[in-house]
């Protein structure tokens, strides 16, 4: 055997070694290494930023506007343009070129071939009126999954349909706030006082009890007295995209993770899980939008139990191999068993006081696989298939090099201009998103309909 045969983990010289060593890592060494990240991060993602240090989205052009974005021919896109000059009528980048339009004004236009096309065409989406937005929580407690980028496309996917979006960041990693270029400044500007206000309601509530009975109330510490006063629409921002908003993260959100049980120890009656979705509906929130998403942080802690119970719609993003999909069942499993207890702990006291017992609902609940390699995972997708059944979505999201692309530029692939691609990779990187959002849109409209038929039901009684 020559040694240019022998692996490279044989004849490695101590002395050498200690030489390509580093001097010994300090906790300050950890500040120094989130510096440097910090810094990286930034770079990346100024490229995506315009002139202001702001992210903007770009504009699209006349052929992704008919083929994507309204149902209409070309030929007669053009022709109500040229017959109602007050509608935006786009630019040129060049003289006689190709006219791109600002999603803005993309919304003007779907609202007007809305108002005046023909009725057998869906210029608008589906939306019954008189009903609150949808929640829409993308979880799974393993990383690597595709969770922020299944959410985010979803996002931009309802967005480019006609939806008002919301995005909530329940993870402190702050991927989902990267993605739609959200500045948060600490954890008052994230969900955190949400949750404070909705504990310090509660504890407030109990103290006048305590007080009829002739005890001594707990005091609200500056935190809780201070949240008292915080608004969700407070913490909501404006993001590059005029359809999506965002209530993003921050590092110390984490600390939620910390008082949240401490808060529950102090207060036996204050329902947790509530939180977001009773502040949301307090606010008038559900009322503003169509959809809300909510991207969970990698763990089933307090955040991602808030976000799960307040969800209409679970998805859970999962890769086509053996150890996403055993992952998988076991976060299933966590599911199974926390809200099971939650429920039991909660029946035990409705039963004793004889009030109506508690369960969670989800409308759909439907996992779906990420990043697959229809050359190497089609067989382990199938058998995924015939396990789950109608839980695991038939669509699979295929990972492309639009994909990867996208990545590296910190964007969406609706936000990638398809000139910086050849067309067909354009296509295919687009069409399994698009599929993705297919596939979610039949779980929306079917669950609004089904409210829908439900409360005319109600009416007619």
């Amino acid at each position: 055997m020559s040694s240019t045969d022998i692996p490279p983990y044989f004849s490695i010289n101590p002395d050498e070694a200690l030489k390509a060593l580093d001097a010994p890592t300090s906790t300050d060494g950890f500040s120094a290494i989130a510096r440097a990240c910090e810094a990286g991060r930034d770079d990346l993602a100024s490229r995506g930023l315009n002139a202001d240090g702001q992210r903007k989205l770009r504009k699209f052009s006349t052929w992704e506007i008919t083929r994507y974005l309204i149902p209409v021919a070309t030929a007669h896109f053009r022709r109500v343009l040229k017959q109602n000059p007050d509608l935006p009528q786009g630019a040129s980048e060049t003289n006689g070129g190709a006219k791109w339009f600002t999603l803005d004004e993309v919304l003007r236009l779907r609202a007007h071939f809305g108002s005046t096309g023909s009725k057998a065409k869906e210029y608008q989406p589906y939306r019954p009126e008189g009903l609150p937005a949808k929640m829409v929580a993308v979880a799974n407690f393993k990383g690597g999954v595709g969770k922020t980028s299944t959410a985010a496309h979803l996002a931009m996917s309802a967005a480019l349909d006609g939806y008002k979006v919301l995005v909530i960041d329940l993870d402190s990693q702050a991927s989902m706030t990267s993605v739609f270029g959200g500045k948060v400044e600490d954890e008052w500007k994230t969900v955190f006082p949400l949750f404070a206000r909705h504990y310090a309601t509660h504890l407030r509530e109990d103290n006048q009890r305590r007080m009829d009975r002739g005890e001594n109330p707990i005091p609200l510490d500056d935190t809780l007295t201070e949240a008292l006063d915080v608004k969700a629409q407070s913490l909501i921002q404006d993001t590059h995209w005029p359809n999506i908003d965002l209530i993003g993260a921050q590092l110390n959100l984490y600390w939620a993770e910390f008082q949240v049980p401490v808060w529950r120890m102090q207060g036996r009656g204050w329902k947790l899980w509530d939180a977001l979705t009773d502040v949301l509906d307090d606010d008038g929130v559900l009322d503003e939008y169509d959809i809300i998403f909510v991207d969970t942080p990698p763990a089933l802690g307090y955040l991602t139990i808030n976000g799960l119970a307040a969800a209409d719609i679970l998805l859970v993003p999962v890769g086509a191999s053996f150890l996403e999909f055993d992952s998988t069942g076991r976060f299933f499993d966590m599911l199974h068993t926390t809200f099971s207890s939650i429920e039991e702990g909660e029946n035990l006291a409705a039963r004793a006081l004889g009030r109506p017992e508690m369960a969670f609902q989800w409308d759909a609940v439907r996992a779906v696989v990420t990043r697959y390699d229809g050359s190497q995972q089609a067989e382990l997708a199938a058998l995924m298939q015939a396990y789950l059944g109608t839980t695991l979505s038939p669509h699979r999201q295929d990972f492309t090099a639009l994909i990867g692309q996208a990545g590296e530029q910190v964007q969406g692939i609706y936000e990638a201009d398809y000139r910086d691609f050849n067309r067909e990779t354009y296509a295919r990187g687009r069409e399994t998103f698009d599929n993705t959002y297919a596939a979610f849109k039949t779980l929306l409209l079917g669950t609004w309909r089904r409210d829908e038929l439900a409360a005319k039901a109600e009416m007619e009684k």
